[in-house]
């Protein structure tokens, strides 16, 4: 089953995400009550692992856009699990502050990029866009930054 196979691994990127276990076993929960309620949507265009992996990216960023999760988040100041991108606790505060403001695909693109680190090529991969298309999310993703750099000054 999935869910033995792939279940702390979802867990673990939920925790990364959403900074609270309680969350993040929640995201767990739906991520897997989804694949077995409507198994069609792993189209097998990629491993399991990616799927879930992806989809639990979504499930998360939408999490971060609901605005009880953001405050939760604010006032628990909670710790990243792994902290390969080398964020303080707060710095990882304002990070999740920031991708609950962005658009879907702009969220997950800097997920990919910020946070995990990935070549463009892997992120491509992961969201089965072509590498085109995720330059241009960043591209996106860059200008939103640098607006937003604008608006702080």
């Amino acid at each position: 089953m999935a869910y033995q196979k792939y279940g702390a691994t979802v867990l673990r990127r939920a925790v990364r995400l959403l900074g609270s276990d309680e969350a993040a076993w929640e995201a767990v929960h739906q991520v897997f009550l989804s694949l077995l309620e409507r198994p069609e949507q792993f189209q097998k265009r990629s491993s399991m692992l990616t799927f879930l992996y992806e989809a639990t990216t979504h499930h998360c960023l939408n999490q971060l856009r609901n605005h009880k999760t953001r405050m939760r988040l604010l006032e628990t100041k909670a710790h990243p699990e792994g902290g390969s991108a080398g964020l303080g606790p707060d710095e990882f505060v304002a990070l999740r502050q920031r991708l609950a403001q962005l658009p879907r695909e702009l969220g997950e693109v800097a997920v990919y990029f910020h946070l995990d680190q990935m070549s463009y090529d892997e992120i491509a991969e992961t969201t089965g866009h072509s590498r085109r298309k995720v330059a241009l999310l960043l591209s996106r993703l860059k200008t939103h930054e640098r607006e937003e750099a604008k608006h702080e000054d």
